[in-house]
């Protein structure tokens, strides 16, 4: 299937962080501002890849907003994020971020919304990893190029 081909290559080119990685950041910021631009028109679902929203969150250390596009998985009234970094040695900064400051915003579509996230714990991570590769299962291959256990961050509606 050509969408989890793209996602395997993209991940690697992202875990590898080579010559390509300049490629993927034009391509994710170009996935933010078409995202925006049609209010997830395009960008929030393409065939075969999990869905996508737009998480807008504060640098750990500066404090800046960032928005990254990442893949969710829907657990009732959360939202579940896989801190992959395609496989990498590190967590993606996102990860960080949202731990130094959980407080973030995400867009899903038109529809934008305030929330709090914290890293799944083992029992929670237990439940929510099968419910993950339901949606996709390419992160089995993430999880194989990494010596890390890949996070799980819940978001959950603010109040």
């Amino acid at each position: 299937m050509l969408s989890k081909r793209i996602l395997q290559s993209s991940g690697k080119i992202v875990a590898e962080r080579g010559a390509g990685a300049a490629v993927m950041s034009r391509l994710f910021r170009g996935h933010v501002a078409i995202y925006r631009l049609t209010r997830g028109a395009i960008g929030h679902r393409f065939p075969g890849m999990p869905p996508f929203l737009l998480l807008e969150h504060a640098g750990a250390k500066s404090g800046v907003l960032r928005t990254t596009p990442l893949g969710y998985v829907r657990d009732g009234p959360n939202l579940v994020l896989v801190g992959s970094n395609g496989g990498g040695p590190k967590n993606p900064g996102w990860f960080y971020n949202l731990r130094a400051n959980p407080e973030a915003r995400i867009w899903i579509g038109a529809e934008q919304q305030h929330v709090v996230a914290h890293v799944a714990d083992p029992r929670e991570r237990e439940q929510l990893w099968p419910k993950v590769l339901e949606v996709t299962d390419v992160f089995i291959e993430y999880q194989q190029r990494t010596e890390r256990e890949l996070p799980l961050v819940v978001l959950e509606p603010r109040s």
